[in-house]
């Protein structure tokens, strides 16, 4: 009878557990990334040494949305990198005020010093990696990438520019590629002097399909050439968005 009884309950639980019914797995959640209009922002080169040309006198900018709230300000065009990903440069509104930075309500004695709003510069920064799906943004750290010097020219998951070493002293030529931890070329092309060098120090490199070459143009020499030896995208993309909270599973109980 212990055999038996024990036997009608495990068919019974089973029973249950198959009586359940299932419950539905949450929908992901669609996310909406887009980029907004082009306007024009004051800029120059004493609000951004690095990254403006004595010439600058505004700079175009888009803001980056995700699901309508602005997450960041862009410049420049974007690149689909894949059908999902998108790398677009970022452009910082920086606080340009001094701690003395004061004025008088009124010339008139006895009047407390009051704060002056804050004075705000634009300046360029770095590149962004979209993903659409998951509306995630990751900045892309570029190999002896200088936002004053570093023209990006973007083929498939590659990125070719003039980079700047530490030192400050050499110039070289990078093309990096996308989630990869090393620069796929970095060659010496000229020595460089931060204080005094051409404006622009290198001009936008320029890609070939067959063979897979990269061509770039410091200033004051011809172009120089590199063949690359091809290679699969790197760039690994979340299959789910890791935000939302996956459903529980069903819990059967016992009577």
């Amino acid at each position: 009878m212990c055999v038996c009884g024990r036997i009608i309950n495990v068919a019974m639980v089973a029973m249950m557990l198959v009586a359940v019914p299932a419950v539905p797995a949450a929908p992901r959640k669609a996310h909406i990334v887009a980029l907004g209009a082009a306007r024009k922002v004051p800029y120059s080169k004493a609000g951004d040494p690095a990254g403006a040309a004595p010439s600058d006198l505004d700079l175009k900018i888009r803001a980056l949305f995700v699901d309508s709230v602005l997450k960041e300000w862009t410049t420049g065009d974007a690149h689909d990198v894949t059908d999902r990903s998108f790398v677009v440069r970022r452009v910082i509104r920086l606080n340009d005020s001094l701690p003395g930075d004061q004025s008088t309500a009124a010339a008139k004695p006895n009047i407390r010093p009051v704060s002056e709003p804050n004075k705000w510069v634009w300046q360029r920064g770095p590149w962004l990696l979209v993903d659409r799906v998951t509306g995630h943004i990751v900045p892309l750290k570029l190999p002896d990438y200088n936002p004053g010097v570093s023209q990006v020219s973007w083929f498939r998951d590659y990125a070719a520019y003039c980079g700047v070493t530490a030192s400050g002293k050499s110039l070289y030529a990078v093309v990096a590629q996308v989630a990869a931890r090393k620069p796929v070329l970095a060659k010496k092309l000229a020595t460089f002097d931060p204080e005094n060098h051409p404006d622009p120090a290198c001009t936008a490199a320029e890609w070939q399909r067959e063979p897979l070459r990269i061509t770039f143009h410091p200033a004051g020499s011809t172009g120089v050439s590199f063949d690359i030896a091809p290679g699969s995208a790197l760039l690994v993309e979340d299959a789910t968005d890791e935000a939302e909270t996956p459903a529980p599973p069903p819990v059967a109980k016992q009577n």
